[in-house]
């Protein structure tokens, strides 16, 4: 695991250091900075390794009114990607991140150069990301984390699995030092294309007039009532790093964070009809009920994390160190709002003839989850006889409790229905142990690097089921009642689902770096490794770096990596009953290995494939300037997607001749497509030498990325039924923006520092049932100010603004528009929950920052 670190240590290499600022007085040029483990080195240098690496700096994470890991990064990185969808069950509380467009779980997070653990939530919702597990980086608070090191290249021959678009290396303080900090915020916006009422449009008789564009009936016009502005999102987090000398030769730096965050609401106003009518007309409270009655955008969340990290100089050539963490998250999302009038809102036990509301004014059911994350990490490195050794054992943990709120199960009525469930709860669990070897070698013509190594690694991945009422069917759920079974907004996992599952993995690596002719810079690398449940698997690669002319270099790479599949991947599984035609069915998503998923075809998931092909160019001729541009080509074969959900009358066939009369719909995860993503990226730092003005740093980067889906799938159970569909395909290849510009500004002079950063997203599509009910979001550019002043040595004081002038994507449609239906959710849903930068508004931060 720790090849790129050792050979770090022992062949000196340079990259890119991001957005962190401006050199401080007699720090190194660009060019000149080394990469070192603990290094807080500013602005980015011309990279000497063979492939791109960035690195960013702790304080460019912490100059920001954003306290989220994984947010701050997508303002940094081009190639970083962070949606932030809504009303998508648990990826509200836990979202992921992308690196080069590909799959959350295709990039590999390290933290002090160890593996970290993924979370135990697979997102299965319509969002980016579909279909993974992945890192919850927002787990690790800023203020803990000395640097990050993005390698941006295919590294799996080096690190295992999930290395397919890069890696993500965390590093941890060490430093010596107290630092505090406390941000308050809050989002002080007006929602563009999103207008308030100003009450229901009436007609000469009193009634509410209907709107003949929505393309539905029972959908009222609405008068318009000027903008929306909204001031909430008020955030808190309260954070402080102490970092202590153990005796002369050890550290011992432990962190804490809290976060408190209200939730925002971008929502419309709501035109449907609300209340049953009353002997033909509508109820008066039509014209009065507040129409805002949905909840569109962040969660509410409470964060603690705490961070742990040290080390012992034993002997000069041995030293101990240990890391870990601990963080529980509190967080509320809402599902869909149930109205009054709504199906799901029936209460049969008061009268199984009429309609009677069980919430009389409807409910906003909520999901309430609570993320539970733990790890620890120790080992010893140091040098026996001119080997670099570095023995490591780690553990992580995540879980993912689900609770329901403000709900009730229809199927029990009034009389029994809890309000309140337990839905059950996800758990993942990893143990990884590492033996890493290193020397280098004079063999005349070169200083050979020899490094090799072995892993273990254990993974455990477990489903737990809800409360009963969280998932069963009550008195009411058979004919003639038919009433929903289970928690509205996410009925729980049942006893059926409940899954123990592990396996083990086994790998060994090998890797040679030379220079020659100090010009020419070398590396090989392999690793074989055996897993439990799927086999073997073998990858190389070969990567090398020509610098003809001192300041301008050629780098490359070719290699190819593997990502095994998840066990959440092979083992999830969740199910819940409906009524079609007053006939209890059950539907889901089933592992593999269910019998509804074989009698349909499925097959053992075998891991997925890549090719990484990578070369560019490095300039750094200039004193303090430095550019990169890479193109890469990485081709992914047998991607692992779940399906639609296949029904008809194939697949009722299938189900009904294998036994299962009661099931017409399942899903389940296949090796389904394979792809091809394609991209140049760009980045550039100019460190303005000081004309007596203070010290400046230009910063900027171009990511440009285009996937392309090569090959379908099929079952030879179900020829001709498609497996991935359209709206899918587009989610995969066109649900993230093209491109991404990110340009910077550091400015620092006497006691006054400036940050100013903005990036523009390019175009994403929002799929829609048809083609011609796509729509395309456009570009979007969002700026971020921050001014600090440091009165005293030891105190700062910043304001800022994120999205300082207050950029929302586009709108998307609602009803009858372009000669389209667009249905009715585009009217209290504004914006597109693939919206790459959110949708906000404007947040407004002060900081209070303390360092000794």
């Amino acid at each position: 695991m720790a090849v790129i670190a050792i050979s770090l240590s022992t062949t000196p290499t340079q990259a890119q250091d991001i957005g962190q600022g401006p050199a401080a007085e007699g720090e190194a040029a660009p060019q000149d900075q080394i990469v070192v483990i603990g290094s807080r080195r500013q602005d980015r240098t011309v990279a000497d390794s063979t492939v791109p690496v960035d690195v960013i700096g702790g304080a460019a994470l912490t100059q920001s009114g954003y306290t989220d890991t994984a947010r701050v990064l997508n303002q940094l990185v081009p190639s970083f990607n962070f949606p932030q969808p809504s009303i998508t069950d648990g990826t509200d509380a836990l979202r992921p991140a992308t690196l080069r467009g590909l799959s959350p779980d295709q990039t590999l997070v390290l933290v002090n150069g160890k593996r970290r653990h993924t979370s135990a939530l697979l997102n299965i919702n319509g969002s980016v990301g579909r279909g993974s597990a992945a890192v919850d980086l927002n787990t690790i608070p800023t203020i803990a984390i000395e640097r990050i090191e993005v390698l941006r290249d295919g590294a799996s021959s080096q690190y295992g699995s999930d290395a397919i678009a890069g890696v993500i290396n965390i590093q941890l303080r060490k430093s010596a030092g107290m630092h505090a900090s406390a941000t308050w915020g809050k989002y002080v916006t007006t929602m563009d294309g999103v207008a308030n009422y100003g009450g229901v449009v009436t007609g000469a008789n009193g009634q509410p007039a209907l709107d003949a564009n929505a393309g539905a009936g029972g959908v009222y016009q609405l008068a318009p009532g000027g903008k929306r502005k909204r001031r909430d999102g008020e955030s808190l987090t309260l954070a402080t790093n102490i970092g202590l000398p153990v005796g002369d030769a050890g550290y011992l730096n432990f962190t804490a964070q809290y976060q408190d965050k209200d939730p925002t609401n971008r929502s419309g106003a709501d035109p449907r009809q609300q209340y049953t009518s009353v002997g033909g007309l509508a109820d008066p409270r039509e014209l009065t009920v507040n129409r805002f009655n949905h909840r569109y955008g962040d969660p509410g969340t409470t964060d603690y994390n705490f961070f742990l990290n040290g080390g012992y100089e034993l002997s000069p050539d041995v030293e101990f160190y240990a890391f870990g963490s601990y963080g529980i998250r509190d967080a509320e999302s809402a599902g869909f709002f149930r109205r009054p009038n709504d199906a799901r809102n029936r209460d049969f036990s008061a009268s199984a003839t009429s309609f009677v509301p069980y919430y009389p004014e409807g409910f906003l059911p909520l999901i309430v989850s609570t993320i539970e994350d733990v790890s620890a990490a120790g080992g010893f490195k140091g040098n026996v006889d001119g080997w670099n050794y570095d023995a490591s054992l780690a553990y992580g943990h995540n879980s993912f409790h689900f609770f329901v709120e403000d709900s009730f199960n229809v199927s029990y009525g009034s009389e029994a229905s809890q309000q309140r469930f337990d839905a059950g709860k996800l758990s993942f669990g990893q143990t990884t142990a590492n033996l890493d070897l290193q020397k280098s070698f004079d063999v005349g013509f070169t200083d050979l690097s020899v490094a090799f190594g072995g892993e273990y690694r254990n993974e455990n991945f477990r489903i737990q089921a809800g409360d009963p009422q969280s998932y069963l069917g009550g008195p009411y759920a058979g004919p003639p009642f038919n009433g929903a079974a289970g928690a509205q907004v996410f009925p729980g996992f049942r006893p059926s689902n409940e899954v123990d599952a592990s396996r083990d993995s086994f790998a060994g690596y090998l890797e040679l770096e030379g220079d020659f002719a100090n010009i020419l810079t070398l590396q090989l690398a392999g690793r074989y490794e055996h897993f439990s449940d799927f086999g073997d698997t073998v990858n190389g690669k070969a990567a090398a770096r020509l610098e003809p002319v001192d300041g301008i270099a050629l780098r490359g790479s070719i290699s190819t990596g593997f990502r095994a599949p998840s066990l959440h991947q092979q083992y999830y599984a969740t199910t819940s009953t409906n009524n079609v035609n007053g006939t209890l069915v059950e539907i889901g998503t089933f592992p593999v290995s269910d019998p509804v998923a074989i009698a349909l075809g499925s097959q053992p998931l075998d891991p997925e494939k890549s090719l990484n092909l990578s070369g560019g160019v490095t300039f750094s001729l200039i004193h303090g300037l430095s550019i990169t541009a890479d193109y890469y080509n990485i081709k992914i074969k047998d991607r692992i997607v779940v399906t639609e959900n296949l029904q008809g009358a194939q697949v009722v066939s299938l189900l009904q001749g294998a036994g299962f009369n009661n099931i017409t719909s399942a899903r389940f995860f296949v090796n389904g497509i394979d792809t091809r993503t394609q991209g140049v990226e760009v980045v550039g730092t100019y460190r303005v030498p000081d004309m007596g003005f203070g010290r400046l740093s230009l910063t900027a980067g171009y990511n440009y990325n285009k996937t392309k889906i090569t090959d379908y799938a099929e079952l030879t159970s179900l020829p001709g039924l498609t497996l991935f569909g359209r709206q899918e395909s587009l989610r995969l290849t066109r649900g993230q923006p093209r491109d991404k510009i990110n340009v910077g500004l550091d400015w620092d002079y006497d006691i006054v520092g400036l940050t100013a950063r903005a990036n523009r997203y390019g175009k994403v599509l929002a799929p829609g049932a048809d083609a011609a009910r796509d729509q395309e979001l456009g570009r979007q550019w969002i700026a971020d100010l921050e001014l600090r002043i440091k009165p005293t040595q030891q105190l700062e004081l910043a304001v800022g603004a994120n999205n300082i002038f207050d950029s929302y994507p586009d709108t998307v449609y609602a009803g009858l528009q372009n000669g389209q239906n667009y249905g009715l959710n585009g009217y209290f849903i504004p914006y597109s929950a693939f919206s790459p930068a959110g949708f906000n508004g404007r947040f407004l931060y002060g900081r209070v920052s303390v360092n000794f």
